[in-house]
């Protein structure tokens, strides 16, 4: 809602902008737009039939839109953007996100498509308003920034007042604003492409016959004109230690790449142009995009493609790519996350798988989009849902009916999967072989989260001081305990399993303003010959933690080179 209007006022202002008789106050909504419009809504008592049915809302006098004030800071542009002076004329779409939201980062794609289409006219503004408390840092904003590849100003609304201004009630929400600054209308979610797309379309051309529309283009000072990923890697999102092989497969995720080096850092070969694709082949022309965990079996490696939305199988013999799962297209549907039965694993689209774990011939996926976790048979070729519900929650319970919330790590020890499960900064226990209960070993809920070592969960939170997690993206298993990497605290923390206590292992400095930091925002951590290798993310490196010493250092890549520029 905007301005706590209610739903209905909000109707009328997307109804103006798209009806071709807007200029009548009279004029009813087509049942075509009604429906496009209900289902749009994040309003449950908004449905197709009465959008249909319901009177055109009575004709509203134009209501500006609250100006963009009380940002702490502004990025992507070389300065505060004013509504009535920098983009008067210009229509503006405010994207209402949080760098964590797996949903804010799959409508990014769509925002780019409507800026390229609409070039001159329209001006996308991320409004950036946090929901953890690390997210409120401009810094964490600006590596997002470039790990997503956004080209539109963004502004830190790390006190919430523009949220607050517009009565925003979810991530992602979009606002629309006219040329001349006045409140359009709004929609929350996923799959609004086609319903922005119509109401641009309708405004551009009511405002060129009311000559108020600047088709001047604009040029922002980018963050990524004075950091543009010319590292060895840029945003490792995971890491895979092969103990046997003496390998370390990295996730060169921003680049779009796979690089392989030895344990000691020395570069043995890159799978991946380094250019963004979903192209099999052979090493020197396949290609990701955004690729994130790994699992091995022998020489076969297998990658969760997220931004591709498949999973990919790399034969290290033959030095070949191929698609194993997925159709290469997001499935943001509830439907598939409701099958009772595996299918064929190229017929269904998948939602951002971020993480695997291999056992016997079943792939396990954290598959985040979907807040669940799938299993892929590696012998039928075929996959589905293995655990939760497909609801961004928190709840314990047999398998099919417990939730998850965006999981983007995973581990085991043979008896059990154990997931990094983000969103609610939580650890979780999952059964394996098919029958058992879901359990949580860290965390309470989708707002709670901190940084606090102690025991994982006690019967009454409020007689002791349960451990806490802040938006943990990685994890792995070793002698009894999980090793956790602890993105948003920028800590690797350790449970003990034995205990049921978490404490953290590396990464006190964080807690010193003035020492060095260790970690910064690390997403992936694996273990092989005593040493813990993290993909420390933000800052573009992999760092390795000597078990027995606990003692940090980076790894030296020798002979890793970024990939060359796009021509």
């Amino acid at each position: 809602m905007v301005l706590g209007l209610g739903l209905p006022s909000l109707v009328y202002f997307l109804w103006r902008a798209t009806d071709n008789s807007a200029a009548s106050s009279s004029e009813e909504r087509t049942p075509h737009f009604r429906s496009k419009l209900a289902e749009s809504s994040s309003s449950p008592s908004v449905t197709e039939e009465t959008a249909m049915t319901d009177p055109a809302p009575p004709p509203r006098k134009p209501i500006p839109a609250p100006e963009l004030e009380g940002g702490v800071a502004w990025l992507n542009t070389a300065g505060p953007l004013s509504l009535k002076k920098d983009l008067k004329g210009k229509i503006v779409l405010l994207d209402f996100w949080t760098l964590c939201c797996i949903n804010c980062m799959h409508i990014l794609p769509d925002l780019a498509k409507l800026e390229k289409k609409y070039a001159n006219q329209l001006v996308v503004i991320g409004v950036h308003s946090p929901k953890f408390e690390n997210e409120k840092d401009t810094n964490s904003i600006r590596k997002a920034i470039l790990r997503y590849q956004i080209e539109h100003p963004v502004v830190n609304d790390a006190d919430h007042r523009i949220w607050n201004a517009y009565d925003v009630e979810a991530w992602p929400t979009f606002v629309l604003i006219d040329p001349e600054g006045n409140l359009v209308g709004y929609t929350s979610g996923e799959g609004r492409y086609e319903l922005l797309d119509k109401v641009i379309e309708k405004l551009i051309e009511e405002h060129r016959k009311k000559r108020t529309l600047d088709e001047r283009p604009l040029r922002f000072d980018l963050v990524r004109f004075r950091e543009g990923g010319d590292t060895p890697l840029f945003f490792p999102g995971k890491v895979l230690a092969d103990a046997e092989g003496k390998r370390l497969f990295i996730a060169d995720s921003t680049h779009h790449r796979l690089v392989v080096t030895d344990l000691e850092g020395n570069h043995l070969f890159t799978i991946g142009t380094g250019q963004a694709g979903a192209a099999d082949g052979p090493f020197d022309k396949c290609q990701f995009q955004d690729p994130q965990g790994m699992a091995l079996r022998g020489n076969t490696l297998y990658v969760a493609d997220r931004k591709n939305h498949l999973i990919r199988e790399v034969d290290l013999q033959a030095k070949t790519v191929r698609s194993i799962a997925g159709t290469g297209e997001q499935d943001g549907g509830f439907t598939h996350r409701q099958l009772n039965e595996p299918v064929p694993a190229r017929s269904i689209g998948l939602n951002s798988p971020w993480d695997l774990c291999l056992v016997g011939d079943t792939l396990y996926i954290a598959m985040a989009g979907h807040h669940q976790i799938w299993a892929y048979d590696l012998k039928k070729r075929e996959i589905g849902p293995y655990a939760g519900t497909g609801r961004e929650n928190i709840r314990d319970g047999p398998l099919r009916f417990a939730d998850f919330a965006q999981p983007s790590g995973i581990t085991t020890d043979g008896r059990f999967l154990y997931i990094a499960d983000c969103e609610t900064s939580s650890l979780r226990k999952v059964p394996l072989g098919g029958d058992g209960r879901v359990e949580t070993l860290v965390g309470r809920g989708l707002f709670v989260f901190g940084d606090v070592d102690g025991p994982g969960r006690v019967a009454d939170p409020s007689s002791a001081q349960e451990a806490r997690l802040q938006h943990a993206i990685g994890v792995v298993y070793h002698d009894d305990k999980l090793y956790v990497a602890d993105t948003y605290n920028n800590k690797i923390k350790m449970f003990d399993l034995r205990t049921g206590r978490l404490e953290t292992f590396a990464g006190h400095e964080s807690d010193w303003p003035l020492l060095p930091q260790h970690f910064h925002e690390p997403a992936g951590v694996s273990y092989a010959a005593g040493k813990l290798y993290v993909a420390d993310t933000n800052a573009h490196r992999i760092q390795v933690v000597d078990l027995k010493t606990r003692q940090v250092s980076t790894l030296p890549l020798r002979g890793v080179q970024p990939p060359a520029p796009q021509p």
